[in-house]
């Protein structure tokens, strides 16, 4: 800092204050740096204006001005310029500032305007003007500068708009086609799993072993749920459609050993499993042949009906002059031939066609349900029958209830009519 900055003047100076003398020309001899010069104003308090003061020694250490609250003196005169000293031969970085000319009116800028007083608010630092010397350089620069480019994707093909697709549509008769959608991009491919990954995701894709085994019940139920079905499918459908054409097959056989002279029919003619007669219940629409023997697998599950003639279960053949001609039959599957007896009433008539005659019964009594071990009601005088002497009589024997082989139930009859096949069928057949 110079004692010849303009901020640093006196306040308030003399008016006699003579100016200053004006500086020499440019390149004149300057005065020696130290050289004796003019004393300055005084500085400090106003009031002591006049009083003469000693010389002040520069203040070396750096000016930190304090707020003194206000400038509200202005400043009356400006201090002269000092003479300006000959120009330094070494580098410079600054152009040099051209000589001041010396016919210039230095008195027209003794003074300054009033300063108006600071109140903190409106007032702030000038902004400092920009260097002229690199005004051009920076606006050269500034406009040099490309501007950012901004990169974008290719965009999509457009499709169709919506007049093209009101036309598509009249053509094909419908609506308007969807756009076509925008091809969507390839997806990035995974990085490779490393070993440890690779086992960690091979064990969590395993199954647990409560779900293997909840699997593996599942499994088994579903399994045996269909076994049952085909069973149940097996006993009730296709059991009859087999014992159907077992019985077509056994009847035909029947009627052809009549038409070539077969067994006529007595006791102990026939052997088990044999068919030796037709037996025809018409309220309930069976035609059934009759074989020797109960044998289930022989006889009854090949849709037969059997005739009791073996052991101590045998019973009398339809021609004996007396006795008890019994048979046994399926209430359910295997061709159910006695499905329905319970549904006969007493009148209705069962016939029995055997090579020489047609024997006509009337059905007289049921016993609804018996014990399997009762016996007794196959005897030549069934008990429980309502029969009190010898006669020619039939029983019908089979399972009950439906579908289960617990107890028997019993259908007897009673001979009404004995008609010789060559005198035709009886009415009952007829009508």
């Amino acid at each position: 800092m110079t004692a010849g900055s303009p901020w640093f003047r006196a306040t308030n100076p003399p008016e006699d204050t003579e100016p200053d003398p004006a500086p020499p020309a440019y390149g004149a001899q300057a005065a020696p740096y130290g050289a004796a010069q003019a004393p300055e104003a005084p500085l400090g308090d106003p009031d002591a204006y006049g009083t003469p003061q000693a010389p002040q020694e520069a203040y070396e250490a750096p000016y930190e001005p304090a707020y003194q609250g206000g400038y509200e003196t202005a400043y009356a005169t400006t201090r002269a310029y000092e003479p300006i000293p000959a120009p330094d031969p070494g580098p410079a970085y600054d152009t040099p500032s051209p000589a001041p000319d010396p016919a210039q009116d230095y008195a027209s800028t003794q003074v300054l305007p009033p300063v108006p007083a600071y109140d903190g608010a409106d007032m702030a630092p000038a902004a400092e003007p920009p260097d002229d010397e690199t005004m051009a350089l920076r606006s050269l620069g500034e406009a040099a500068a490309p501007a950012p480019v901004r990169r974008t994707e290719p965009l999509p093909p457009p499709g169709p708009g919506r007049a093209e697709r009101r036309r598509a549509a009249k053509r094909k008769g419908g609506r308007a086609a969807p756009a076509p959608a925008a091809p969507q991009p390839s997806p990035t491919p995974e990085r490779p799993l490393s070993r440890v990954e690779a086992r960690r995701a091979a064990r969590a894709a395993k199954d647990s072993f409560g779900v293997v085994l909840s699997r593996g019940v599942g499994e088994l139920f579903i399994t045996f749920g269909v076994v049952m079905l085909l069973f149940v499918t097996y006993q009730l459908w296709w059991t009859n459609i087999r014992a159907g054409q077992q019985t077509d097959k056994a009847k035909a056989e029947i009627e052809n050993s009549w038409d070539q002279g077969g067994d006529s029919g007595a006791p102990g003619a026939f052997e088990p499993g044999k068919g030796f007669a037709i037996m025809y219940i018409p309220k309930l629409d069976v035609v059934v042949p009759v074989a020797e023997g109960i044998s289930k697998t022989a006889v009854l599950d090949k849709g037969m009906v059997g005739h009791y003639g073996e052991g101590r279960l045998k019973t009398a053949m339809p021609a004996d002059k007396q006795g008890n001609f019994s048979v046994a039959g399926h209430r359910n599957t295997h061709g159910e031939p006695f499905r329905y007896i319970n549904q006969l009433k007493p009148g209705d008539p069962i016939v029995v066609e055997t090579r020489d005659a047609y024997y006509t019964y009337k059905m007289t009594s049921i016993l609804p349900q018996t014990a399997p071990s009762n016996v007794s009601v196959i005897d030549p005088v069934p008990k429980q029958s309502g029969f009190t002497k010898p006669g020619r009589y039939i029983t019908l024997t089979t399972c009950t209830p439906e579908f289960t082989s617990t107890y028997r139930m019993i259908v007897w009859g009673q001979l009404a009519d004995e008609r010789p096949r060559s005198k035709g069928k009886p009415a009952a057949l007829v009508g």
